[in-house]
């Protein structure tokens, strides 16, 4: 009896060595991005080597997402254009490395989705992982469950592994809808698992009290429950999303109405839930930037440099819109404005279209159009995840146009 023995090809056994360690690397990355206590945070120091080494071995810019590409590049130099507008420069050069750089991720995560759709449940479980640990953290340090929890709070507030709660809890808002999506359409054996997640991540939004982080879940949560009422025909799939629906607006209400039974949190749930705190309506306030800025805008095509109008008047923009026009300038703001309906054009018209990549598609989407309602009362030029949001999205829309184009192949 002889032994028979089977040989892989070398060529094989590589290639599929290749893809898990590029596989991982990616994880990884989308790991880090929840964990930004010190700046330059490792996120930024592993992408950008991840990115180089990537860029040399076969990073593919197809022509689908060659509007993203130019209307970042464009933005960062509107940017730079303003930066000729200070006399001093101060730590400008710096700050539009780091626009670029996000940039540049942007452009990263939607090349690679697009060269591998599969990417997408990595990148998600990878955020939802590292959403979770850092909203365990956030918890944990609120509560003083766990040494040196002060790293873990600001003013008060969970802040996770975060310098901000109010990046901290937006950063959950995807992670969280994404569970609340598996929740809404999973089988009943799985559903218990990413309830007890989701419970998780709500918590940290909630304990993070900001406001436009509860606004952005809880908008991003209607429009995706929305959507998929819409896209199934089937009556009794749409029964199950309203039982569903109502089981986990249930469950949150109760765990809220606990929460709000623990001191400290009531009181603060009431001064944050109001919608203008003193620092918004004040004389000089956010609201009156707003309108000092747009006005000086109109008479500065240019520009007055990044971080400038924070000096001029004690605080940042607090509005990306008006933070487009001040840092990156006219030419800046167009490309931005451009980039954001073009973004919102294109993933609404594959919204929901049955690909193997919708799920994820679905998820981000809705929680883009969130980030660009949010951003009207924050600046969200440096928010790393908002460029992960981008790529993802252009991911999808590069990879809807592979598959026309080879459907008209075929016919």
């Amino acid at each position: 009896m002889s032994a028979i023995t089977y040989d892989l090809p070398r060529a094989a056994i590589n290639a599929k060595l290749i893809g898990l360690i590029s596989t991982g690397a990616i994880a990884l990355g989308v790991l880090l991005s929840g964990f930004v206590i010190r700046e330059p945070a490792p996120y930024e120091l592993y992408m950008a080597g991840l990115i180089a080494v990537w860029s040399l071995f076969g990073l593919r810019i197809t022509r689908a997402i060659t509007p993203l590409v130019v209307l970042l590049v464009v933005f960062n130099i509107g940017g730079m254009i303003s930066m000729t507008q200070m006399s001093n420069l101060m730590g400008t050069p710096l700050y539009l490395a780091v626009s670029l750089f996000l940039a540049f991720t942007a452009i990263f995560f939607a090349a690679v989705t697009e060269t591998d759709p599969k990417l997408y449940r990595v990148i998600f479980l990878s955020w939802v992982t590292s959403a979770v640990v850092t909203s365990v953290l956030g918890i944990l340090g609120y509560f003083g469950a766990v040494p040196g929890a002060e790293m873990f709070t600001k003013f008060g507030r969970a802040a996770g592994a975060f310098q901000d709660p109010n990046v901290f809890g937006p950063f959950l808002a995807l992670p969280g809808i994404y569970l609340l999506f598996r929740v809404l359409t999973e089988r009943p054996a799985r559903m218990a698992l990413h309830a007890v997640l989701l419970l998780v991540v709500t918590g940290g939004i909630f304990l993070s009290f900001s406001r436009g982080a509860w606004g952005l879940f809880g908008a991003s949560a209607i429009l995706l429950t929305g959507f998929l009422f819409l896209q199934s025909n089937s009556g009794r799939f749409r029964l199950r999303i309203a039982v569903m629906s109502m089981a986990v607006v249930t469950l949150l209400a109760a765990a809220l109405l606990v929460a709000l039974q623990i001191p400290g949190i009531g009181e603060l749930f009431a001064t944050r839930a109001q919608l203008v705190q003193d620092y918004d309506g004040a004389r000089l306030g956010r609201f009156a930037r707003y309108a000092i800025g747009f006005l000086l805008a109109t008479e500065k095509p240019l520009g007055i440099g990044p971080l400038v109008f924070g000096q001029i008047y004690g605080e940042d923009t607090h509005n990306i819109w008006l933070k487009a026009l001040m840092d990156y300038g006219w030419l800046g703001f167009a490309s931005y404005l451009t980039l954001i309906v073009w973004t919102v054009a294109a993933g609404f018209r594959i919204l929901l279209r049955n690909r193997p990549w919708q799920p994820y598609l679905l998820s981000a989407y809705v929680v883009f159009l969130g980030h660009i309602a949010l951003g009207t009362v924050i600046d969200t030029d440096h928010w790393r995840h908002f460029y992960l949001l981008l790529g993802l999205i252009w991911g999808a829309i590069a990879l809807e146009a592979r598959h026309q184009r080879a459907f008209d192949a075929a016919n």
